[in-house]
């Protein structure tokens, strides 16, 4: 069995909302010297097969179908082997 993780987040270049009210929330509790914050999604799938690569394919054609938007959110995922 495998497991996948997906990462997802906005682009650089698409305000972050949630970031920014995060950011002014941290610095109000007296967290200084923050340049930036933002915010992402993880998804955690688990596949019931042993072959990475195929669980690569598969997984890119999850988030390029309907887990990331692809005009305004990157995605990066990692997998790995669940005992």
């Amino acid at each position: 069995m495998l497991k996948a993780e997906i990462y997802i987040t906005l682009k650089k270049t698409i305000s972050d909302p949630q970031g920014l009210t995060i950011k002014h929330a941290l610095e109000s509790l007296g967290y200084k010297g923050l340049q930036e914050v933002r915010i992402g999604k993880l998804v955690t799938i688990r596949l019931n097969t042993g072959d990475k690569k195929e669980a690569k394919k598969q997984v890119d054609e999850m988030c390029q179908k309907l887990l990331a938007n692809p005009i305004i959110e990157n995605y990066s995922f990692k997998i790995e082997e669940v005992k």
